[in-house]
């Protein structure tokens, strides 16, 4: 093998950029029958599968756009209702305050009418305790002067109808100075 390319480096003056002729053509035909095959099998798939995942690629981006057109309107609702909530919250916290003002008020109308009442009542009661004691002390002055007015006349003043005249006068004579002194 070495001596036969030593003959032919030596035999001819060839190019070698350039390659022999039958070598050019079965280098042609080789070129050719694999960019057939890669053009008819190969090149279908690659362009299929490349085809596959633009859609899937695009598909995913407008899922994703469609996610987040979709979240954002959640949050929207979300803020609208974190907004009425609020909102709703405070129309509570006023009626109450408002239904605690009524409230006390109602409660302090409702005192005073039941120291009114108690008042009231109480005077009623001390006028009453008055007119009682009035009468029993007119009871017992009575008495005690109708003892002295009898040691005194020396005579029993024991005629009930005459005693309480006489103490009713001496009486009326005591509260019509009372009066006359004020």
């Amino acid at each position: 093998m070495i001596a036969n390319l030593v003959q032919l480096a030596a035999g001819e003056e060839q190019n070698p950029l350039l390659p022999p002729g039958p070598e050019l053509l079965v280098g042609t035909i080789a070129f050719a029958i694999v960019f057939f095959f890669f053009w008819k099998k190969l090149l279908p798939n690659i362009n299929k599968v490349l085809e596959e995942r633009r859609t899937a690629i695009e598909g995913g981006i407008e899922e994703a756009e469609a996610m987040q057109t979709e979240a954002q309107s959640v949050l929207e609702q979300y803020k609208a209702q974190l907004a009425e909530a609020r909102h709703e919250a405070a129309r509570l916290r006023q009626e109450a305050q408002e239904q605690g003002a009524t409230l006390i008020a109602e409660m302090r109308a409702e005192g005073q009418r039941q120291r009114e009442e108690i008042v009231a009542a109480g005077h009623s009661q001390i006028e009453a305790d008055r007119k009682t004691a009035a009468s029993a002390l007119r009871q017992d002055v009575g008495k005690l002067a109708t003892d002295l007015a009898g040691k005194l006349v020396g005579e029993s003043l024991e005629d009930h109808a005459r005693q309480s005249r006489v103490i009713d006068r001496f009486l009326d004579d005591l509260d019509q100075k009372a009066e006359a002194a004020r």
